[in-house]
């Protein structure tokens, strides 16, 4: 198995301490491993996709823009 380091702030690392129950190896190599799992099918959907980059670009966008006025709402 290969090891990864990886840089977090100082105080989300004091945070984490507090909680020495928890494998945070376990909880970050699950997170990475579900990221890659939905690039994968993402890459899957795109290989079969006629859409040209610009407009998945313009479509994130869209999202994207969508997404910030929803949460500034609240």
């Amino acid at each position: 198995m290969t090891n990864v380091t990886l840089a977090i702030p100082d105080d989300l690392h004091t945070k984490m301490k507090e909680h020495s129950e928890i494998r945070w190896s376990e909880v970050v190599r699950k997170t990475i491993a579900e990221k890659v799992e939905m690039l994968e099918a993402m890459d899957t959907l795109a290989k079969k996709s006629k859409l040209t980059k610009k407009d998945v670009e313009e479509i994130a966008h869209k999202i994207n823009k969508e997404v910030f006025l929803e949460m500034n709402k609240k």
